[in-house]
């Protein structure tokens, strides 16, 4: 889904300095100088916008709303650790996908039956996304959300470069690309999730996700929701940390993206690195659902 830190499988814990430098203030996050003034006149002020300027108000001026420094500083951080995909091929994890597969074999024959996608990819991605929906992020998706929208303001670019531990960030020139295009992303998610929340009937700021936003068993972002989010249990809702929902629509997603019954494993990949951008990845999936098949 166009995201290749954006799935929960990619994400990377901020560095121990980094949550050094930001445990000082933790405890004084309501007092912080970064602040969300601008991002509120924006978003009330956007005409594009299917949000109400009340309810955006009602957003802004509530004390839940935090910046969530700690939570987005790994974007501006060296990494050094990556992702051991061998693991989700083990036969511990198989093992665990099987069970999977016969606990909700009656949601994924329909959803293959409807988009033509197979349960072995779809359970396959749910494993490595989220271990089979057991680990689905422990970030605010709301304060993660604001707070990147928010490095759109020069000034609180500043202070957030700032706070950054000198022995870990990023050069100034990356920083401020990251941060602006970042910014520019986080904008549009935040809509979407706003409007997402609204639609369903869900406290905004009761969702938690990954360090990116990503949301529920299938890590979908925001906008994904509203555009393929499926309601794959027919309670009128579209629920991402309901398993049926994650499965259909992570079939209607790669139906979207060109999945068909019979494809190639070359045209497969293909569709996979629309999940997420990493060719690993996909070579993961794909030898996962082979091991499912038998």
């Amino acid at each position: 889904m166009k995201h290749l830190f954006f799935c929960l499988a990619g994400l990377v814990l901020a560095t121990a300095a980094a949550a050094g430098a930001f445990s000082a203030t933790a405890g004084a996050e309501q007092k912080h100088p970064l602040n969300f003034e601008s991002l509120k006149q924006r978003m009330v002020k956007d005409d594009t916008s299917n949000l109400d300027a009340r309810y955006i108000q009602s957003i802004f001026d509530s004390p839940r709303l935090e910046f969530a420094a700690k939570g987005i500083s790994s974007y501006f951080q060296h990494r050094e650790s990556k992702l051991n995909y061998g693991q989700f091929t083990q036969n511990y994890s198989i093992d665990k996908a099987e069970k999977y597969m016969k606990t909700y074999q009656d949601t994924l024959a329909r959803a293959q039956e409807k988009f033509g996608v197979s349960g072995e990819v779809i359970v396959s991605i749910l494993l490595v996304e989220t271990r089979l929906g057991t680990y689905t992020g422990n970030q605010n998706v709301l304060n993660i959300l604001a707070t990147m929208a928010a490095l759109e303001d020069e000034s609180i670019r500043e202070q957030f470069w700032q706070a950054l531990p000198e022995e870990n960030r990023i050069s100034r020139d990356l920083y401020e690309k990251k941060a602006e295009s970042k910014a520019r992303w986080a904008y549009r998610q935040l809509k979407a999730y706003l409007e997402y929340t609204r639609n369903q009937g869900m406290d905004p700021f009761s969702l938690p996700g990954s360090y990116a936003g990503a949301i529920g068993i299938a890590q979908f972002m925001p906008t994904n929701i509203l555009l393929l989010g499926e309601d794959g249990n027919q309670d009128g809702r579209i629920d991402m940390f309901n398993h049926h929902d994650a499965i259909f629509s992570i079939a209607r997603y790669l139906s979207r993206y060109g999945w068909e019954p019979g494809i190639s494993r070359e045209k497969a990949k293909k569709v996979v690195m629309y999940y997420n951008r990493s060719t690993y990845y996909a070579d993961t999936i794909l030898d996962i659902a082979d091991k499912l098949k038998g």
